[in-house]
């Protein structure tokens, strides 16, 4: 039978294998995931089993209050691009000759300020190190980062379709058109904001199917992050 000191000296051999022991590799993981692939389960996994700060719906929040918004409207700019309309009139505004002053850019907030924000507060938080990072172009971000390490975590249509069907069951006949929706809206963030392939699998040191389990995806994470990574995923 686990003692409780048993559990304390198991998390404190995993913080040790991750940190690669007196000299520190890995300080941060991030985790990309395809909508209905249960990655953001897995991140909170992750990071209860190493002790981390888990960064996922906190960086809303925060971002949310430093910039003095609703969380409704930051959530609406969360990992999405504006409306073309949006742009289309930013850019007439910013543009035109013959117009009244544009209003300036910090009294506007949209994905393109969001961004901004969640640039500086990823930045804030891989210096602190001890933290998973869900999404919001972390990978592409840290990508060269040393002490980042960067998974991305898929899983079949069929389990996905099932995912979605348990936690949205009135919404069940438009299951894989809000999956596909969901991904489709992710690269193109990815793209626009962070100029990567969100699916390039040179992105990551680690891809992970989550039919897997959560045990076996996060001993898969601490065995890869404390044993192989010296470097960053791009060079």
């Amino acid at each position: 039978m686990q003692t409780v000191c048993d559990s304390k000296r198991n998390s404190a051999s995993i913080r040790h294998a991750i940190s690669g022991g007196d000299r520190p590799l890995i300080r941060v993981i991030t985790v990309e995931r395809e909508y209905g692939s249960k990655g953001a389960e897995y991140a909170e996994h992750l990071a209860e089993r190493l002790g981390w700060r888990l960064i996922d719906q906190c960086l809303i929040e925060e971002i949310a209050q430093k910039a003095g918004v609703t969380k409704k409207l930051a959530e609406r700019c969360d990992e999405r691009l504006d409306p073309w309309y949006h742009r289309f009139g930013k850019a007439f505004w910013h543009g035109s000759l013959e117009r009244l002053p544009a209003p300036s850019d910090l009294d506007v907030f949209d994905s393109d300020r969001m961004v901004e924000f969640v640039r500086d507060y990823l930045t804030g938080i891989a210096e602190q190190g001890s933290c998973v990072v869900v999404g919001r172009g972390a990978a592409a971000m840290l990508a060269r980062a040393p002490g980042a390490f960067h998974v991305f975590v898929y899983a079949s249509m069929w389990r996905k379709i099932l995912w979605f069907e348990e936690n949205f069951p009135e919404h069940a006949r438009e299951a894989e058109q809000e999956l596909l929706a969901t991904d489709r809206r992710r690269a193109a963030y990815i793209r626009r904001y962070f100029d990567q392939d969100w699916t390039d699998r040179r992105l990551y040191h680690l891809m992970l199917n989550s039919c897997m389990g959560f045990d076996a995806m996060v001993q898969a994470t601490i065995d890869g992050a404390g044993t192989l990574v010296t470097e960053p995923a791009l060079r």
